[in-house]
């Protein structure tokens, strides 16, 4: 076709006019899309001419379409129609078959319907099966046409007319149990490893030095043994065997001399022998001796098995050796460049056991530190260090429990400072039927050990130093802080902590239990010097300071050794004191000293409660110390009433324990 040259307009107005004028045109072929396919030859036409759609409905040959050619020409597209009257549409003249751009419509006539478009174009792309899908045939539709006249929606339903992008393939389906687990994250290791660590820390036992890793059993317990004592003399009866149960292994039952000859007893209903068999009158084989152990070894095992365990028992144990130890570094002496460290060898270089180490620390704290009394009454106690402590000489609790800690560790043992409360000075037992007071465990702290065996102990290194009364303060030591059981400890300490009772048991007493204590009001007097005699102050009955005079009951005075292993001559200062009881009489009339039996272990005697004295009147527990001017250890009750027989004699006493009469 030949080329027509374009009118050219200088302005858009003119342009505008020029197309309103044509009335009618035909849209120029798209040069960005493929022509349709040519259609399929019919027979008695020409395959170069294209039948179109009169006015009239009648197929008849367009004058303005040109012919296609048969070598696959570009067909032009159909005559548009106008929204105007059939005759403005014939009378409008065709514009020439060139690639012009389009004119645009009237302005009148775009509320007319839009001109016919050619006819859609199969799409040749293979569609892949989609199981499950109503939108598959919506997803693949050719966007040849769509795309020209609306934009591509996102969205994809059953409903929706609009196409999705050219050549979009969807996935098929997977079973999602066939997948393989995807590798955890970062965070994910971060957060399991956290939360295995926490595991580990919660199920792992942690032996710290607050929680006692195992009891002692081998350290006997200060207090009464099981064994029954002797009756009322209204009831006589035969003393009762002592119990196996916390006492110390029995002397060794010795087995009867074996016979000279064996005679084999006759039997009456004997059955007849069988032949062969042993006649009845032959003697047995002869038992082989070579291996049974003598009577001498017998005795020997159980003494050294006595031994040992009187050893393991801190009442018993022999400590001069830290004892004189710690005796022989004075804080004067020491150098000022370590003293902790100084004081951690010379004090525990030289022994090996905890428990000696730890006995040499708390006896040195009795040699050079002394209560500070004039901070505690004046109420300015100042913080110091713990070198500074030491060579200052004073402090109070907490300075001596912190010396305590430190030198402790600093020679290798596991050592805590315990604070809480303590019975000690100020502090006033419960009347009876006063309710305790508010729970505060302060004004006071110990220290806790660990000893022989991975035994935590609990000592008290303040208390072992000396005592405090009238303000002044009493340098005395007193082993009684460091060997006392914990459970006896208790019940003068209470801590902040309640994982710091170390007892044997287990057991958490409670505030008010530890206020009240074991007894039901005011505990009886007891003075300074029984335990020092081997006289236990926690197992003397009865334990209250009233006693009723007019109950009509016969009262018991009872009382035990500190430690089943307590030898007077070994561990004390000789032989054993004779215990009297100081009473009034019928009325308080009479005076009279009544002595005690006594196992070798227990101390006992059963007088009368009329016989006591009257009320408002005292008696105590006596210990004879001299008879006729002479020391009076080891006199016994045959003597002392020998020597009272005979009307001249001398005496003096110390006093044990007190009670009085109500």
């Amino acid at each position: 076709m030949a080329d027509v040259e374009e009118p050219k307009f200088n302005s858009l107005a003119d342009r505008i006019a020029a197309l309103n004028k044509q009335k009618n045109f035909t849209a120029p072929p798209s040069s960005a899309r493929r022509p349709p396919p040519p259609p399929p030859p019919a027979s008695g036409r020409s395959p170069s001419r294209v039948p179109t759609a009169g006015t009239n409905g009648t197929a008849s040959q367009s004058p303005n379409i040109p012919a296609r050619s048969q070598e696959g020409s570009q067909p032009s597209l159909p005559q548009r129609t106008n929204t105007l009257t059939d005759r403005a549409i014939d009378a409008s003249p065709s514009l020439p078959t060139r690639p012009t751009p389009p004119p645009l419509p009237d302005r009148k006539s775009s509320v007319q319907s839009s001109p016919a478009l050619p006819a859609r174009r199969p799409s040749a792309q293979p569609l892949n099966s989609r199981r499950g899908s109503n939108s598959s045939e919506v997803s693949h539709i050719s966007s040849a046409s769509n795309l020209s006249l609306k934009p591509v929606s996102s969205r994809t339903s059953t409903t929706s007319t609009e196409t999705q992008p050219t050549r979009r393939v969807l996935a098929p389906t997977l079973d999602q149990a066939k997948l393989p687990p995807l590798p955890p994250s970062r965070k994910e290791r971060e957060a399991q490893a956290a939360k295995e660590a926490a595991e580990r820390e919660a199920a792992e036992i942690v032996r710290a030095p607050l929680l006692p890793a195992r009891s002692a059993p081998t350290v006997p317990q200060v207090g009464p043994r099981p064994n029954l004592l002797p009756k009322l003399p209204s009831r006589p009866a035969k003393p009762s065997a002592p119990s196996h149960v916390g006492e110390s292994p029995a002397a060794p039952r010795r087995l009867p001399p074996p016979p000279s000859a064996f005679v084999r007893p006759t039997i009456a209903l004997a059955a007849p022998s069988k032949p062969g068999s042993r006649p009845s009158n032959e003697t047995p084989p002869p038992v082989p001796i070579s291996s049974r152990p003598t009577f001498a070894e017998i005795d020997a095992v159980a003494v050294r098995a006595s031994s040992n365990q009187a050893a393991s028992c801190l009442v018993c144990r022999d400590f001069s050796a830290p004892d004189s130890v710690a005796a022989q570094h004075p804080y004067q002496s020491l150098s000022r460049r370590d003293p902790v460290g100084y004081l951690a060898g010379v004090l525990c270089g030289p022994f090996s056991s905890a428990t000696d180490k730890a006995r040499a620390i708390f006896t040195w704290c009795h040699h050079n530190i002394a209560y500070n009394v004039e901070e505690f009454f004046g109420k300015c106690i100042k913080g110091r260090s713990v070198e500074e402590t030491i060579f200052y000489g004073k402090a109070v609790c907490q300075g001596y429990a912190e010396v305590y800690q430190a030198i402790a560790q600093r020679a290798g043992l596991q050592c805590v400072v315990v604070s809480g409360h303590g019975k000690g000075f100020g502090y006033k037992p419960l009347k009876s039927g006063q309710p305790p007071p508010p729970r505060d465990p302060t004004g006071h702290a110990w220290n806790a050990v660990c000893i022989d065996n991975g035994e935590w102990k609990l000592l008290d290194a303040c208390w072992g130093a000396g005592s405090v009364s009238d303000q002044q303060y009493h340098k005395q030591f007193n082993p009684l802080q460091f060997y006392l059981n914990n459970e006896l400890f208790g019940l003068k300490h209470f801590p902040k902590d309640e994982r710091y009772f170390f007892r044997s048991d287990g057991r958490i007493p409670t505030w008010e239990e530890y206020i009240i204590g074991p007894v039901r009001g005011e505990k009886a007097q007891v003075y300074g010097t029984t335990m020092e005699e081997g006289v236990s102050e926690f197992t003397f009955s009865p334990a209250e300071k009233q006693i009723p005079v007019y109950s009509g009951e016969v009262v018991r005075f009872q009382f035990s050794k500190i430690c089943e292993h307590w030898v007077p001559e070994r561990h004390g200062k000789g032989k054993s004191y004779l215990l009297l009881m100081k009473i009034h009489g019928v009325d308080g009339r009479k005076e009279d000293l009544v002595p005690l039996e006594t196992d070798g272990f227990w101390w006992w005697v059963d007088i009368p409660a009329r016989d006591l004295g009257a009320p408002g009147q005292s008696i105590f527990l006596y210990a004879l110390t001299t008879l006729n001017k002479r020391d009076a250890r080891g006199v016994t009750k045959e003597e002392y009433f020998r020597t009272k027989s005979s009307g001249a004699y001398s005496m003096n006493w110390a006093i044990f324990i007190g009670w009085e009469l109500v």
